[in-house]
């Protein structure tokens, strides 16, 4: 009999209690600058406490789940769970956090949500090895079967579109109902000789040199300029929505994220696209810069039977945050529409 792993003491825990310490001493200096912040009580105790008053088990919404290669795999779990779970995939190098608009929107409508981060994002564990598409399929697997969810709705933005889609393609879609696939590196993003459409070596080679070298500032250029469109006349993207980013992005294990750039850009997703049998809606940005739409949503689109595309023509890469509204409105109507 299947069983739920409980969340484990880890070196992801210490993470989270260092963020979470970091945070507390951010919200000291803006009181002592003058702001204000909301009074919070940290207390296990405390919080132990509320959740059995409330009548329900105090780690219902969050956990780990531990992989085959023993890797620890965090993920939150929001919503009615006995609504239908829809499950999303984070992109390179942010983590579930980053799908928090979409999952409380969901959430508010009926739907059971789980998001997970990926090995070596967030906290789940920083791997050293397996920081490719197979592995994070099987990751994806193993929180989908432990969790026991079925009719699934699958939701990939980025690198976790690929995610989803070579989720497909090794383990089918006995307990998929639908699929979304949001700014989806799908099906390749490299050029070659048979993709001559795509992403030169040159630009891939240019963000592991980036990460190498100084990730941090790597991460505050992507945010500044062509992730969210902040590089075009008259773009408005907020301060936070670009320092979200870069926190998001610093949680992740320096050696996972520079060998994510690898699969995100040289994994040939044509075939896990082909095994698609169920409803699947493609979102795209129309100006995405960082995965041009002409080599992804639209070729994608081509090769999904059943699949219906969505542009936002004036949609950067990071619609997620930038066109949060809009997005939220369509998978809402999408998984609605079973």
């Amino acid at each position: 009999m299947e069983t739920l792993d409980t969340p484990t003491r880890s070196t992801s825990s210490s993470r989270r209690r260092l963020v979470t310490a970091l945070l507390a001493g951010v919200t000291a200096v803006g009181i002592a600058a003058g702001g204000t912040a909301i009074a919070t009580n940290s207390s296990s105790e405390a919080q132990a406490g509320a959740a059995a008053a409330a009548g329900k088990r105090s780690n219902l919404n969050e956990g780990f789940v531990t992989t085959r290669d023993g890797v620890d795999i965090f993920y939150k779990d929001w919503g009615p769970h006995d609504g239908r779970p829809v499950v999303f995939s984070h992109g390179w190098p942010l983590n579930s956090d980053s799908w928090e608009s979409q999952m409380m929107h969901l959430a508010d409508n009926g739907y059971r949500v789980i998001a997970h981060d990926r090995r070596g994002h967030g906290q789940s564990s920083q791997t050293w090895e397996g920081n490719d598409m197979d592995h994070y399929a099987d990751d994806l697997a193993t929180v989908i079967t432990k969790l026991k969810l079925r009719d699934v709705t699958l939701v990939g933005f980025s690198t976790g579109g690929g995610e989803v889609a070579r989720y497909v393609g090794r383990h089918g879609t006995d307990r998929i109902a639908q699929v979304a696939l949001v700014g989806a590196v799908t099906p390749l993003m490299l050029k070659t000789p048979d993709n001559p459409n795509g992403v030169p070596i040159d630009v891939f080679d240019g963000l592991r040199e980036g990460s190498l070298t100084d990730r941090s500032q790597l991460y505050r250029d992507l945010a500044e300029g062509p992730f969210f469109g902040a590089n075009r006349p008259d773009a408005e993207v907020s301060q936070g929505m670009k320092d979200t980013f870069w926190l998001q992005s610093m949680q992740a294990g320096h050696k996972a994220a520079h060998d994510s750039i690898k699969a995100f850009s040289e994994t040939d997703l044509t075939e896990d696209l082909k095994r698609f049998d169920v409803p699947t809606l493609i979102i795209h940005g129309g100006d995405d810069q960082v995965v041009p739409i002409e080599n992804s949503a639209h070729e994608a689109h081509e090769i999904v039977a059943d699949s219906t595309l969505k542009v936002y023509p004036d949609g950067p890469h990071g619609i997620t945050d930038t066109h949060k509204q809009q997005l939220n409105n369509d998978l809402l109507t999408f998984v609605n529409s079973l």
